[in-house]
């Protein structure tokens, strides 16, 4: 289930991804406008004075509780130097949700909630969600088969399923391909709480992407997403115009390390993108896409009233 701090202030169950070298606070304050969790990655700043000016922008440009909440992501992990300085800042501003990922441990899900934050999770798999559970977070982030940039591999229905029952009454937010309102709609009815939307929020007129990227996002399909590791040495989705354009390193996959995965210079060259765009028409503003995703969703929700059981087992639909 959706904490009803954040439930109150949502329009529709969606997080706009935390989308690395994309999400900035032009996405982040329009979504969380709109009705929608802005989420961005800590490191989309490069120092952390950068991290810090971001939160207090953020903070005075939702002055009100009008907004959705917004939630800033960083990676736990040895490797990253960032963790400390970007936790105490997090603390500080009082983010009112903080995405985690790698990692996470009791002592960082308390300080958070010492303040009344949220912590969500990502997740590509069963063990990696019972740890975080056993952290005390408070939802996890099915991160499944077809996610722009690092993606799990599992099928979403397949990984909802054995998640659901784990995860109880704490959120389950689904994320992967959904680049429609009737998708968010599916996603719901398969049991998750909440759903994560990256690729759809990259091809709108606030993220930092380039026009060449929106561009490319906005005439590709689902042909031209390829998953692979040997470009950030974890398997990711790509794009695949620009896989062929920027030949992968001669040495092959590299050694995972934050300090590295963290460089602007791999993801400024191989553009990340998931499954779903193919559903991607146009370059929209923010405020538009929610405007649309919103009366997608109400359509699926329909769709799903209107599916009848009969009194022979047989599924009526009305079309």
């Amino acid at each position: 289930m959706i904490p009803e701090k954040l439930r109150q202030r949502l329009k529709l169950p969606v997080m706009a991804a935390p989308l690395f070298l994309v999400s900035g606070p032009d996405l982040v304050v329009e979504a969380c406008k709109a009705g929608v969790v802005g989420a961005f990655p800590t490191l989309n700043q490069r120092k952390v004075e950068g991290f810090e000016a971001w939160l207090i922008e953020i903070r005075r440009r939702l002055p009100d509780e009008s907004s959705a909440l917004f939630a800033p992501m960083f990676g736990i992990h040895r490797t990253n130097p960032r963790q400390a300085p970007d936790l105490a800042l997090a603390i500080k501003y009082q983010a009112p949700i903080v995405v985690t990922t790698l990692g996470i441990t009791r002592d960082i899900v308390d300080a958070i909630h010492a303040y009344g934050g949220l912590v969500f999770h990502d997740a590509t798999t069963v063990r990696h969600a019972i740890k975080a559970l056993e952290a005390n977070v408070d939802g996890i982030i099915a991160v499944t088969q077809g996610a722009g940039g690092h993606a799990g591999t599992y099928n979403p229905f397949a990984f909802l399923g054995e998640l659901r029952p784990i995860v109880g009454k704490k959120t389950l937010i689904l994320a992967g391909a959904i680049s429609s309102g009737q998708a968010i709609a599916g996603a719901i009815a398969a049991g998750a709480d909440m759903v994560s939307l990256g690729t759809r929020f990259v091809a709108t007129e606030e993220s930092m992407a380039s026009r060449g990227q929106k561009e490319m996002i906005v005439s590709s399909c689902i042909e031209d997403i390829v998953f692979t590791d040997e470009i950030s040495g974890m398997g990711a989705s790509f794009l695949k115009q620009t896989i062929e354009k920027f030949r992968p390193p001669e040495s092959g996959p590299v050694q995972f390390n934050v300090a590295e995965e963290i460089s602007p210079k791999v993801w400024k060259d191989y553009w990340s993108a998931g499954q779903g765009v193919g559903a991607i028409t146009e370059i929209v503003s923010v405020r538009t896409l929610c405007e649309q995703l919103k009366a997608e969703y109400q359509s699926g929700v329909t769709r799903l009233v209107r599916a009848q059981v009969g009194g022979h087992g047989e599924l009526i639909t009305q079309q």
